[in-house]
């Protein structure tokens, strides 16, 4: 009595086997990782609570400002921790390019 790996051509087992091999390949060839859609959400959340909370300390610094009760250090931490918070995108692709990541 014959097998049934004796039936299948040689040709049909290698492609087969290729097949499986590269299974796993296929299924991770998405456009984005899993890692990247939650960093994606992340940043989106975060950029959209700071938004008013910016708002808000500008005015804050301005009113501070106006009653002459304010440290001019706290108003430039506030603008370059605002800088980096909405500029933390081209931030990462600047630094990654200067190492061609």
């Amino acid at each position: 009595m014959r097998t049934r790996s004796r039936l299948i051509p040689r040709a049909g087992r290698t492609f087969g086997a290729l097949l499986l091999t590269a299974a796993p390949a296929i299924a991770l060839a998405q456009a984005a990782s899993p890692f990247m859609t939650g960093a994606t959400a992340l940043q989106t959340n975060i950029l959209a609570w700071l938004t008013p909370i910016a708002i808000i300390l500008v005015m804050v610094l301005g009113a501070m400002a106006m009653a002459n009760r304010m440290s001019w250090g706290w108003c430039f931490a506030a603008i370059l921790g605002i800088a980096i918070a909405f500029g933390a995108p081209q931030i990462v692709t600047w630094v990654r390019g200067m190492f061609g990541v």
